[in-house]
């Protein structure tokens, strides 16, 4: 009403109400005001506190998975130590798609795989086995 906002006076320049407007509408519109803006404000501190929770989440997640990937590292790389013979492949390239992942990263007919991410001649049992790796680690 008559541009009174919520800092503007509702007392004229006397200290006595303002005749010009209604005084009952302009209180009840800036209470209910107050009380949106207090609700969207508790709304925003727990969707800030769930984000936090999830970021945590995902960063003690990230942190478990290195871990034992340098657990797998480690046991894998002691169990090669232990070894001494060189590694026997599990297959042989026969062909490359140009523009592939694989032609990007350099593989050549007739190289060697010897492993795949998780797979190796331990537990290589057929094509699938790197397939289901390959799905796992798209992107």
């Amino acid at each position: 009403q008559k541009g009174i906002g919520m800092n503007e006076p509702l007392v004229d320049c006397e200290g006595y109400p303002r005749a010009d407007v209604d005084l009952y509408r302009v209180r009840t519109a800036r209470h209910n005001i107050v009380c949106l803006q207090n609700d969207h404000k508790a709304l925003m501190k727990q969707v800030e506190e769930a984000l936090h929770q999830l970021h945590a989440r995902d960063k003690e997640k990230q942190a478990r998975d290195l871990a034992e990937a340098r657990r797998e590292a480690m046991s894998h790389g002691l169990g090669q130590s232990q070894d001494l013979s060189p590694a026997q492949a599990f297959a042989i390239v026969n062909s490359i798609s140009p523009g592939s992942p694989a032609s990007i990263a350099g593989l050549q007919v007739d190289d060697e795989i010897v492993e795949f991410g998780s797979v190796n001649t331990q537990n290589f049992q057929s094509l699938q086995n790197i397939g289901s790796v390959v799905q796992h680690s798209e992107g």
